[in-house]
Protein backbone atom coordinates (compact mmCIF):
# COMPACT_ATOMS: atom_id res chain seq x y z
CA UNK A 1 0.00 0.00 0.00
CA UNK A 2 1.74 3.54 -0.87
CA UNK A 3 1.70 6.08 1.74
CA UNK A 4 -0.97 8.14 0.10
CA UNK A 5 -3.53 4.87 0.65
CA UNK A 6 -2.29 4.67 4.42
CA UNK A 7 -3.09 8.51 4.70
CA UNK A 8 -6.13 8.01 3.38
CA UNK A 9 -6.99 4.81 5.61
CA UNK A 10 -5.30 6.79 8.77
CA UNK A 11 -2.26 4.08 9.00
CA UNK A 12 -0.14 7.81 8.89
CA UNK A 13 -0.57 11.10 10.76
CA UNK A 14 -0.99 13.80 8.62
CA UNK A 15 -2.69 16.74 9.05
CA UNK A 16 -6.05 16.44 6.76
CA UNK A 17 -7.24 19.78 6.02
CA UNK A 18 -10.56 19.11 4.41
CA UNK A 19 -11.87 15.50 3.19
CA UNK A 20 -15.16 14.42 1.15
CA UNK A 21 -16.62 10.72 -0.13
CA UNK A 22 -14.20 10.77 -3.11
CA UNK A 23 -11.27 13.24 -1.89
CA UNK A 24 -8.64 14.07 0.68
CA UNK A 25 -6.46 16.82 1.67
CA UNK A 26 -3.70 17.24 3.81
CA UNK A 27 -0.64 19.63 4.28
CA UNK A 28 2.49 18.45 2.56
CA UNK A 29 5.31 17.43 3.96
CA UNK A 30 7.87 19.70 2.42
CA UNK A 31 5.73 22.93 1.47
CA UNK A 32 6.56 25.07 -1.10
CA UNK A 33 5.24 27.91 1.01
CA UNK A 34 3.52 27.76 3.58
CA UNK A 35 -0.48 26.15 2.67
CA UNK A 36 0.90 23.61 0.69
CA UNK A 37 -1.62 21.14 0.45
CA UNK A 38 -2.07 17.98 -1.78
CA UNK A 39 -5.12 16.89 -3.08
CA UNK A 40 -6.07 12.92 -3.17
CA UNK A 41 -8.52 11.03 -4.65
CA UNK A 42 -9.23 8.58 -2.33
CA UNK A 43 -9.25 5.71 -4.87
CA UNK A 44 -5.46 4.64 -5.73
CA UNK A 45 -4.76 5.32 -9.71
CA UNK A 46 -1.49 7.05 -11.30
CA UNK A 47 -3.35 8.56 -14.09
CA UNK A 48 -6.00 11.08 -14.38
CA UNK A 49 -7.27 9.27 -17.27
CA UNK A 50 -8.15 6.43 -14.39
CA UNK A 51 -9.90 8.73 -12.15
CA UNK A 52 -13.67 9.04 -12.40
CA UNK A 53 -15.03 12.53 -13.84
CA UNK A 54 -16.91 12.76 -10.80
CA UNK A 55 -13.94 12.51 -8.28
CA UNK A 56 -11.78 15.28 -10.82
CA UNK A 57 -15.01 17.43 -10.34
CA UNK A 58 -14.94 17.16 -6.67
CA UNK A 59 -11.27 17.76 -6.97
CA UNK A 60 -11.73 21.03 -8.91
CA UNK A 61 -14.35 22.29 -6.64
CA UNK A 62 -11.73 21.39 -3.25
CA UNK A 63 -9.09 23.43 -5.33
CA UNK A 64 -11.19 26.41 -5.95
CA UNK A 65 -11.83 26.41 -1.98
CA UNK A 66 -8.51 25.82 -1.20
CA UNK A 67 -7.30 29.07 -3.21
CA UNK A 68 -10.01 31.48 -1.71
CA UNK A 69 -8.58 30.30 1.77
CA UNK A 70 -4.95 31.28 0.81
CA UNK A 71 -6.47 34.68 -0.37
CA UNK A 72 -8.29 34.95 2.67
CA UNK A 73 -5.42 33.26 5.20
CA UNK A 74 -2.30 34.28 3.29
CA UNK A 75 -2.83 37.39 1.20
CA UNK A 76 -1.82 35.39 -1.51
CA UNK A 77 -2.69 37.28 -4.82
CA UNK A 78 -1.95 34.06 -6.75
CA UNK A 79 -1.33 30.60 -6.63
CA UNK A 80 -0.06 27.21 -8.58
CA UNK A 81 -1.72 23.69 -8.85
CA UNK A 82 0.40 21.19 -10.50
CA UNK A 83 0.13 17.51 -11.32
CA UNK A 84 2.67 14.68 -12.58
CA UNK A 85 0.57 11.74 -13.53
CA UNK A 86 1.27 8.01 -15.90
CA UNK A 87 4.72 7.08 -15.27
CA UNK A 88 5.84 10.69 -13.74
CA UNK A 89 3.33 10.35 -11.13
CA UNK A 90 5.34 10.56 -7.55
CA UNK A 91 4.59 7.60 -4.78
CA UNK A 92 2.42 6.00 -7.97
CA UNK A 93 -1.01 8.03 -6.59
CA UNK A 94 -2.53 10.67 -8.20
CA UNK A 95 -2.35 13.73 -6.53
CA UNK A 96 -2.42 17.71 -7.18
CA UNK A 97 -0.20 19.95 -5.35
CA UNK A 98 -1.64 23.12 -4.63
CA UNK A 99 0.07 25.61 -3.28
CA UNK A 100 -0.25 29.98 -2.20
CA UNK A 101 2.36 32.17 -4.65
CA UNK A 102 4.26 35.43 -3.92
CA UNK A 103 5.83 37.84 -5.78
CA UNK A 104 9.60 36.67 -5.73
CA UNK A 105 9.17 33.09 -3.85
CA UNK A 106 11.76 31.58 -5.65
CA UNK A 107 9.23 29.38 -7.32
CA UNK A 108 9.56 28.40 -10.78
CA UNK A 109 9.56 26.08 -13.72
CA UNK A 110 13.14 25.12 -15.04
CA UNK A 111 14.20 24.57 -18.72
CA UNK A 112 15.92 21.32 -18.02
Amino acid sequence: MCDFCKIINKEINSYVVHETEKNIVFLDYGPINEGHVLICPKMHEDSITKIPDDTLLDLISISRKVVTAFEKEYGAKGYTIMQNGGANCDYGHFHVHVFPRYEDDGFGWTDS
